[in-house]
C-alpha cells in the first residue's frame, strides 16, 4: 500500500489476507457490507435475493482486483464495496427498464466497460493527486473525516484543535480547496 493513505488497520488486514488468498476475508466483508447493500438495493425495487448476487459480485469485483494487483486503496472498503454494488445495481436496473422496453442489450453490460473502468481509475487518480497536492492539515483531516469517519471532536483532540466547531469551519475550507485542485484536472466537456 505505499504512496495510499493510511486507512483503518481493519481494511489493511483484510487487504493482506486478500493478497495471500484468503477467502474468509471476503466472509467478513459480506457479513460488514450485506445490510447497507441490502437496503440500497431494496430502496431501488430489489428484493434480498438481488442484495445477495450483487453484494457478491462487488465482492469479487474487489478480490479480482486486489490480486492482480489494480486496487487502489484511496476509501475504505466499505466505501468502495457500497460503491460498487450500487453502480452494478444502476446498470442492472437500467438494462431491464431496456428489456422491459423492448430493446436489445449486451448480456455483458451488468459488468464495467473497459471504458468505464478506465474513467474510474482516472477519476480516482485525480482525486487522489489532488490530496497530494492539497498538504498537512488538511489532507488529514479530510482524510479523517471521510474515510476514517472520525467525529468532529476526536479529530479536535487529534489535530489539537480548539473544539469541533473550528473543525467543521476548516473541514468547509479545506473541502473547497480540494474541490478546486480537482476541477483544475478534470477534462472539459465543453
Amino acid at each position: 500500500m505505499a504512496g495510499s493513505p493510511l486507512f483503518a488497520s481493519n481494511d489493511a488486514r483484510i487487504l493482506d489476507r486478500i493478497r495471500k488468498g484468503d477467502e474468509g476475508a471476503l466472509v467478513e466483508l459480506y457479513r460488514e457490507n450485506r445490510n447497507p447493500v441490502r437496503a440500497l438495493v431494496m430502496r431501488n425495487r430489489g428484493t434480498e435475493e438481488d442484495a445477495d448476487d450483487i453484494l457478491q459480485e462487488s465482492l469479487v469485483t474487489l478480490w479480482e482486483r486486489v490480486r492482480t494487483g489494480r486496487f487502489h486503496y484511496s476509501a475504505r472498503l466499505g466505501t468502495f464495496i457500497y460503491a460498487t454494488a450500487r453502480n452494478m445495481w444502476l446498470r442492472r436496473l437500467a438494462r431491464s427498464r431496456r428489456e422491459v422496453a423492448g430493446i436489445e442489450t449486451d448480456p455483458a453490460s451488468d459488468d464495467a466497460s473497459p471504458l468505464e473502468l478506465m474513467i474510474e481509475e482516472e477519476e480516482a487518480e485525480i482525486v487522489r493527486s489532488a490530496l497530494e497536492r492539497l498538504g498537512e492539515p488538511c489532507r488529514k483531516l479530510l482524510l479523517l473525516f471521510y474515510w476514517e469517519e472520525e467525529s468532529m471532536e476526536t479529530i479536535a483532540v487529534q489535530m489539537g484543535m480548539a473544539n469541533a466547531d473550528t473543525v467543521k469551519s476548516r473541514k468547509y475550507q479545506c473541502k473547497k480547496a480540494l474541490e478546486a485542485l480537482v476541477l483544475e484536472r478534470l477534462p472539459r466537456h465543453d
